[in-house]
């Protein structure tokens, strides 16, 4: 039966855990589903998986491009549909996963991507404002012009932001409005992971200082000897600026570290806007003991019953 099973939720539930545990289960591979874990080089900051988890089971979609490469939404959605009938066409599981929401469900949903070309003299002149105004100041224009996409994304997010205006300015439509859905040709399990507010920030305060213990600062550092600018987008990844600020004085270490986790922490509430508990696709499993058991379990039914989960 082709099929897929994705693995969704906040950062730091143990979403790269569980898929890995059923993908070793059921024989499959893993298409990675999180934005930042496609760059190079950039590993303590990404969680991504290490040797050992890949050596175990199959990986895509990991370090396909250099952090001063451009990588668009299209590009990613395009790319895994590709590995994902490579591995339904060798006769195995595909799990995606991963917490970016536009990653996920451009792929879940059969997004038809508009194909608007990057404009860079247009991108430049909202980077100008955003520095002289703020980007509260453009987030408030999207708002304006398409509600629907603001809510989608973090009013932090200049990069998704200037996008999404660039859409509207070169259609004259709502990019919400463009994004017809197509779905998939063959059944999908969703499995979310969540967990109280609390309980999730300790998940991601304990990973934030095991990255720091790991070499996060020793990352960032190799990146900007290798010449790539803290201004980058895959430098504005959390932890990476924080730290390169660090590294270039304008913040002690402390004050780094504390800021790597509250921005986390909003990180993983703004994730929710695309996951959410509401979602009746979505079978929700509070992260914690048992839960590997029962989303395997789920997963089993899942593909016995055809796609019944």
């Amino acid at each position: 039966m082709k099929c897929l099973v994705a693995v969704v939720g906040p950062t730091a539930v143990g979403k790269s855990r569980l898929g890995m545990a059923i993908a070793k289960r059921f024989g499959g591979q893993v298409v990675n589903a999180d934005s930042r874990q496609i760059y190079k080089y950039m590993d303590i900051g990404t969680a991504k998986p290490g040797g050992v988890e890949r050596q175990e089971v199959r990986h895509h979609m990991l370090d396909i491009i250099l952090p001063d490469q451009t990588y668009n939404l299209a590009a990613f959605q395009k790319e895994a549909c590709r590995c994902i009938a490579d591995i339904q066409g060798a006769g195995s599981l595909p799990v995606m996963v991963g917490g970016s929401g536009q990653y996920v469900w451009s792929v879940v949903e059969g997004w038809r991507i508009p194909e608007v070309a990057p404009d860079p003299v247009f991108r430049e002149g909202l980077e100008r404002r955003a520095g002289s105004e703020g980007v509260d100041s453009l987030y408030r224009e999207l708002e304006s012009i398409d509600p629907a996409a603001a809510a989608r994304m973090s009013p932090h997010n200049l990069r998704r932001i200037i996008r999404a205006l660039e859409i509207y300015q070169k259609t004259g439509m709502p990019p919400s409005s463009l994004r017809e859905k197509r779905g998939l040709p063959y059944p999908v399990l969703i499995i979310g992971l969540t967990a109280a507010r609390e309980h999730l920030y300790s998940l991601i305060d304990s990973r934030v200082e095991r990255m720091m213990e790991a070499g996060l600062i020793q990352e960032v550092k190799g990146l900007l000897d290798m010449g790539y600018n803290s201004s980058l987008p895959s430098m504005s990844s959390l932890g990476y600026r924080q730290v390169a600020d660090h590294l270039a004085g304008r913040m002690g270490l402390q004050e780094a570290l504390q800021a790597i986790k509250y921005e986390t922490h909003r990180f993983a509430r703004n994730q929710y806007a695309w996951f959410r508990a509401s979602d009746t696709r979505i079978q929700w499993f509070d992260a914690g003991d048992g839960t590997a058991a029962k989303a395997l379990e789920v997963t089993r039914r899942f593909l016995e019953t055809g796609g019944q989960a």
